[in-house]
């Protein structure tokens, strides 16, 4: 079974998150970045299914040049080979405009079995992707797995909601999108680690794609960040010196702030 899995390069949510003052599009040069912790799910679950059987499992990302660390985490986990596709043009670009590229990098890729997603990036949280994208392929799309089997030429999900689960059959190729509830990302090891460094990551640009600049983009964005304004620094919290009626303190603290 051959697997393409799409992943992220996103702002650690731990930085100090902001935007370019010049076009108001997320900073991904200038603040630590990682995989984003979604798409460790997705790498994961194809890693299981090839070890449960044949083939390999190709990772691709979309991105600046710092996005090849999202691919080195996905190769030390196990991933056999990677695809970046970078291209100065490609900035600012929106949902769209990414499924768009994805879609002819996952072409040019091949004819995978099996396309897997995050359910979301931990940067836009969107949610849209995996459906533009599948559409794009003109594959079936089973999204928000948190099980899931393949048996032959079908592939099988569980969809948890809040109040039931769904079971959802498809028949491949296809492509599947999953939650945090599915598996326990792996660790890379020392191994995997040293492994990664001979695999292969090939480079693509747009023009290898033919697409056209034109097509993506901040002037082909179809949503855009208008403006932005930094978070306030936060104020010092009130202390409240307890002489025996610091119960009564606190309760009209919180009863003033409307908390209860």
């Amino acid at each position: 079974m051959n697997i393409v899995v799409c992943v992220k390069y996103v702002p650690d949510a731990q930085s100090d998150r902001t935007f370019n003052d010049s076009d108001n599009t997320t900073d991904r040069v200038g603040v630590d970045g990682l995989l984003s912790e979604l798409d460790e799910y997705a790498v994961e679950e194809a890693l299981k299914l090839v070890e449960a059987g044949e083939g390999e499992v190709t990772v691709v990302t979309v991105g600046p040049d710092q996005a090849a660390d999202a691919l080195k985490k996905a190769l030390q986990m196990g991933a056999d080979k990677a695809v970046h596709v970078k291209d100065d043009a490609i900035h600012g670009s929106d949902a769209v405009a990414t499924s768009l590229v994805l879609a002819e990098a996952v072409k040019k890729i091949g004819s995978p079995d099996l396309v897997i997603t995050g359910m979301a990036s931990t940067d836009g949280t969107m949610s849209v992707v995996p459906a533009m994208l599948a559409e794009r392929l003109g594959l079936p799309q089973v999204t928000f797995a948190s099980e899931l089997t393949v048996d032959g030429s079908t592939v099988t999900i569980r969809r948890d909601g809040d109040a039931a689960s769904e079971t959802i059959v498809a028949t491949l190729p296809a492509l599947v999108s999953v939650t945090d509830q599915i598996n326990e990302p792996r660790y890379p090891s020392f191994k995997g680690i040293m492994a990664a460094k001979k695999k292969p990551v090939d480079e693509w640009a747009l023009a290898d794609l033919g697409v056209d600049a034109s097509q993506v983009g901040l002037d082909a964005a179809w949503t855009k960040v208008e403006s932005f304004t930094k978070r306030p620094p936060r104020e010092q919290g009130q202390i409240v010196t307890d002489e025996g009626d610091g119960g009564t303190k606190l309760a009209e603290f919180l009863t003033a702030q409307k908390f209860v």
